[in-house]
This record gives structure tokens, C-alpha cells and sequence, in this order.
């Protein structure tokens, strides 16, 4: 067995394996913002590279309502729908940027946020996603492994380490940005879909407003005509 090949894919396994938050720990109370940083803080601190990292705090809360990233509070409580959100901007704000994340949750917040009548409670859209990222796992662990073994094929050495780490860095690098890249591309398509709709919806209400003032100017000419009869 080679013993330095079983450490790297341990070490794999230990970096890959991300700090969740279980769908059922999040509380159904409504929390007070030190309570929703705290929360994220106890659940999320396994994900922290250095100690001294901050999961979340109250500015980072702040910022997102100011751009809309999140609903505003009710009399500055966060529900459980709030918390789901957060988790999802914890996530993607490593990965992408800010007006991205922006355009991937607008229709999850617009459809789904506080609205009984949706087809799913971001509950049951949150333990979907936790589920299916259990099963992630497994074929995250078996690329990483892949990629160190193509790296190890050419750089087999000892005096070869760091040929073999820049070539296994490059290749999680080319992994990331090829994903990164897709993502964007979604989320274009995401965004001219939204402004699209948006642009709809503004010409449906012009058309709702001329079709009133038309039939207000019908009726203003009609009592004209029956005022100046009458006399």
C-alpha cells in the first residue's frame, strides 16, 4: 500500500468534508440577529480556514438586506426562512459574486419566500438540496482523487513534489474555473430571463393603464354628451 497516497486521500476526505447545517437544526423560532450569528458561527466554524474567520456577522446581515440578498427582518427577527437564505449566500458568496447571487435567489425569494401557496416551502427546497449534496460528496471526493493521481502519474519522485502539487493545484483550478464558467453562464441566461419577464410585465401594466385611461376618457365624453343634451 503506498502509505503517502493513503494520507493525501485522507487528507481529501477531511478538507471536502464541509461543516452542514441539518435541515431539522434550524430552529422554527424566530431569532434575534446575535442569535442568527451565532447560530451560523456554531453549525459553520468546521468551514473557517483560520481561527480567527468570521462565519457571519452582523454587517455581512446588514449588506445583504441592503442589496436584497435577503428580505428585511420582522421587527428585527429572522425566521427560519431567513436562516435557509443565509446558508445559501454562506455558500455561493465564496464562489460567485454578489449580483450573481442575486439573480440565482430573486425567483426563490419572489416564488418562495413567505408564500403558503407555493408549490414548495424553502424547507422542503433546503432538505432537497442537503440531500442531494450527501451524495455530492461522494463524487467530489472520487474527482479530487482522480485529479492527484493524473498529477502523481507524470510527477512520481521524490524531488518532483512541487511539480506534482503545481500540477494537481492546476488541475482543481481548471475543475473550478470550468464550473465557475458554466455557472455564469446559467445565471446569464438567469438574468436576461428575469429582465425579459420584468420588461413583460411593465409593457402588460402600460397596456392595463391606456386601456383604463381610454375607457375613462370614453366615459368623460359620454356624460359631456348627456350633460350638454340635458340643457
Amino acid at each position: 500500500m503506498d502509505i503517502k497516497k493513503e494520507s493525501i486521500k485522507k487528507d481529501i476526505r477531511e478538507m471536502i468534508n464541509l461543516g452542514y447545517i441539518v435541515p431539522d437544526d434550524i430552529p422554527d423560532i424566530e431569532l434575534y440577529m446575535d442569535q442568527v450569528t451565532t447560530f451560523m458561527d456554531t453549525h459553520l466554524s468546521k468551514n473557517k480556514r483560520r481561527d480567527d474567520d468570521k462565519t457571519l456577522t452582523k454587517t455581512m446581515i446588514n449588506n445583504y438586506t441592503k442589496n436584497e440578498l435577503l428580505p428585511p427582518p420582522e421587527k428585527k427577527r429572522y425566521s427560519k426562512e431567513h436562516i435557509i437564505l443565509l446558508i445559501y449566500i454562506y455558500y455561493l458568496k465564496n464562489v460567485i459574486s454578489i449580483s450573481d447571487i442575486q439573480t440565482m435567489l430573486n425567483p426563490l425569494i419572489d416564488e418562495y419566500y413567505n408564500n403558503p401557496n407555493a408549490s414548495h416551502s424553502l424547507d422542503e427546497i433546503y432538505t432537497s438540496l442537503y440531500n442531494l449534496e450527501k451524495y455530492q460528496y461522494f463524487n467530489t471526493e472520487n474527482s479530487i482523487i482522480k485529479s492527484y493521481e493524473c498529477a502523481e502519474k507524470d510527477f512520481n519522485d521524490k524531488k518532483d513534489g512541487y511539480l506534482k502539487d503545481l500540477t494537481f493545484l492546476s488541475l482543481l483550478a481548471y475543475d473550478i474555473y470550468t464550473k465557475k464558467s458554466l455557472m455564469e453562464h446559467i445565471i446569464d441566461k438567469m438574468a436576461k430571463e428575469q429582465e425579459e419577464k420584468s420588461l413583460a410585465e411593465e409593457k402588460n401594466e402600460e397596456a392595463k393603464k391606456k386601456t383604463r385611461r381610454q375607457k375613462d376618457e370614453r366615459e368623460a365624453k359620454s356624460n359631456q354628451r348627456r350633460t350638454t343634451g340635458n340643457k
